[in-house]
């Protein structure tokens, strides 16, 4: 049995395969997106990635009649009206993203459009439109992870065509991030972790750090692609498959990294989309093929490890869309849902969430294992025995980062310590059984 179990992890580490380390999610409902006085049509803009953050709050616009549309910002305290009251002149306004702490977009009206970033309240915009890049007349920004901002502008500087652009909270601190050493003209920014930033290129998924000369392309099959997202490490988003749909990827920095996420275990469903990473896990959407609905989707690295979200949301309701749009490190998935729940019709933010294991189930285990977390001074001291290393701390690094890769080495060394005793266990036993025969 040792010999089995010692093969079957030898196989997995050596061939890549994914091991089977499953969680189990709950889903909830957090609140309804209501509008704040004067709007009466909850909007997102096309295209948006990141339209929740890790901690529930949701960006968007409202519009009414009579009224221009305005950025909104949703939390479970109520609805945030952010259209911008201390920028003369803009009177229109549109919320693309949020970390929870900042919220970014773009404004107008008698200029612009030009990106914005707001810290909760209308009163608290920052024209991001670059003063440091000279001739950048329209700007958006999409993205923030709370200290940096991403989007693109465009003007006489860029010949009219859209530039991928960074952000550190000032207008004066804008970098132009497309990649022209790349042969690229058009390119736009979707995400950031603050050391990373990915986006588009042409039609080719862009990775950057920092500036257009660190871009990466992420693009190996010859299709279009783009990355929507990233932790820093990994980078998720889409690539168009041979029958034009598009496929949830995840690449590691390189466009030979790339895999395909594009679920092979939820029958009828050809299009899908991946929107934020935490190392372990991705999440976004896949859409059915039936009815063109968008069910919220959980992976963890391959295709074949998708789990339809939407299935855990709240029985009582019914749910017609949902998507998931950011994890957090504790596993944490945010998004939002379509339907009609506790009598009202309309877009509810809604959260995933992993159930915890047992506190005495996990700990019985770590214990039996030889879980004893402390450094030994003497031959007699209790040490952390490398399968309790195993159990304790695969859960908690990130995939495919050095961590997690030092974890499977040591699997590969269990398996070599048990493969040397079984072997020579049979040796002694077998040639012992030798000695007594006549």
């Amino acid at each position: 049995m040792y010999r089995r179990m010692s093969l079957a992890l030898a196989t997995s580490l050596f061939t890549g395969a994914p091991l089977a380390l499953g969680q189990a999610y709950t889903g909830s409902v957090l609140y309804p997106l209501s509008l704040p006085s004067g709007l009466t049509t909850t909007a997102f803009y096309p295209g948006t990635v990141v339209q929740i953050a890790s901690n529930g709050q949701v960006v968007g616009f409202g519009s009414g009649p009579g009224t221009n549309d305005n950025a909104v910002l949703w939390t479970a305290a109520g609805a945030v009206n952010l259209n911008p009251t201390n920028l003369a002149g803009m009177f229109y306004s549109y919320g693309l993203g949020t970390s929870g702490a900042q919220q970014v977009g773009y404004t107008g009206g008698n200029v612009g459009p030009h990106a914005v970033l707001w810290s909760g309240t209308a009163a608290s915009a920052v024209d991001l439109n670059p003063t440091n890049i000279s001739g950048i007349t329209f700007s958006i920004a999409t993205s923030t992870n709370g200290v940096q901002q991403v989007g693109d502008g465009s003007g006489d500087s860029t010949g009219g065509d859209m530039h991928a652009m960074l952000w550190n909270g000032t207008a004066a601190s804008a970098v132009d991030l497309n990649p022209t050493q790349l042969g690229i003209d058009i390119s736009y920014a979707y995400g950031t972790s603050g050391n990373q930033q990915v986006g588009v290129g042409g039609d080719d998924a862009l990775l950057w750090t920092g500036t257009a000369a660190s871009a990466v392309d992420l693009n190996q099959s010859g299709h279009a692609s783009v990355a929507d997202g990233t932790d820093g490490t990994h980078q998720v988003g889409w690539v168009s498959g041979d029958s034009g749909g598009e496929h949830a990827a995840l690449w590691s920095g390189t466009a030979a990294s790339e895999v395909d996420l594009n679920p092979t275990v939820l029958p009828g469903i050809n299009q899908s989309e991946a929107y934020a990473v935490n190392g372990n896990h991705q999440v976004g959407y896949g859409r059915r093929n039936s009815d063109g609905r968008n069910v919220a989707l959980l992976w963890s690295g391959t295709a074949d490890t998708a789990v339809n979200l939407k299935t855990l949301l709240a029985s009582s309701g019914a749910w017609t869309d949902s998507t998931a749009f950011s994890i957090n490190s504790a596993g944490q998935v945010f998004g939002t849902a379509d339907g009609t729940y506790n009598g009202i019709t309309g877009t509810f933010a809604v959260e995933w969430s992993p159930v915890p294991e047992p506190a005495t189930t996990s700990m019985a285990v770590l214990i039996a294992s030889g879980h004893a977390n402390q450094i030994p001074h003497s031959v007699l001291d209790r040490v952390q025995t490398l399968t309790a290393t195993i159990a304790a701390e695969l859960g908690e690094a990130a995939q495919g980062g050095s961590h997690y890769r030092m974890l499977f080495v040591i699997g590969i060394l269990l398996f070599i310590i048990a493969f040397a005793v079984n072997l020579t266990a049979d040796l002694a036993v077998n040639g012992w059984r030798g000695r007594k025969r006549p």
